[in-house]
């Protein structure tokens, strides 16, 4: 007779203070559920728990901006102790709100490469990157000096230029690296993204795009699908 598949469980150990010491709560608690379980609060739009084997060590919520994040911070507190008995550290609860209108997540991928120009003027030059969204373009540029070294950075700033004016809520990103290197036959653009993390470290995300006729089309795109892994790493 066959076995009916369950999902993993853990046991994960957590610590209450008490006035004469630590006591040891141990509880098989599924993750998967206590993500479900914070996605039904009203405050919530989508959640992600990360763990260290039995220890949750991240919870990342998005969250509207219609409630202070200290609030849903608390209410993410409230749920993991009625439900799961779980005492939750404030400081591992990362929140991040967006406006209601951008809280698709989906729309970043629909907003669409329309071209990439270039001004020179003497040694300087500007990288143009329009995009299109909901029937409406949007561009961004980057000034910097006219040497081959320089003009995929100056694509990626631009880039990103052009994504902060499509998206007004978008949360602070900048250009850590981006370059073209070689996988098999193929030419590839690499672009590395860096985000402030909640606790004062950074958060950096890798994207990557074939460039098959022109690196800065691909430079763009490399951008686009490190964000797109950004943004998606908080909802999935």
């Amino acid at each position: 007779m066959g076995h009916i598949a369950r999902p993993p469980r853990v046991t994960l150990l957590t610590h209450l203070g008490s006035s004469i010491g630590y006591a040891r709560l141990i509880m098989s608690v599924n993750f998967r559920e206590l993500e479900e379980g914070l996605t039904r609060l009203d405050s919530v739009d989508a959640a992600r728990v990360v763990n260290q084997g039995d220890r949750i060590t991240e919870i990342h919520v998005i969250a509207a901006s219609d409630k202070p994040t200290k609030q849903v911070a608390r209410d993410v507190q409230s749920l993991a102790m009625a439900r799961f008995g779980l005492p939750i550290d404030h400081r591992v609860i990362s929140v991040v709100q967006i406006s209601p209108q951008h809280l698709d997540l989906s729309s970043m991928a629909r907003a669409a490469l329309k071209g990439v120009s270039e001004s020179p003027n003497g040694v300087r030059t500007t990288m143009e990157v329009t995009l299109r969204h909901d029937d409406e373009e949007y561009v961004g540029t980057a000034t910097g000096p006219a040497v081959a070294s320089a003009r995929l950075r100056l694509v990626g700033e631009a880039t990103i230029d052009a994504i902060e004016k499509t998206f007004d809520s978008m949360p602070p990103i900048a250009l850590d690296s981006i370059a073209k290197t070689h996988v098999g036959t193929r030419d590839v653009i690499v672009a590395v993204l860096v985000t402030a993390g909640e606790r004062g470290g950074e958060d950096l995300n890798v994207g990557s795009a074939i460039s098959a006729s022109s690196d800065d089309d691909a430079g763009v795109r490399a951008v686009l699908n490190a964000l797109n892994r950004r943004l998606s790493s908080l909802s999935e």
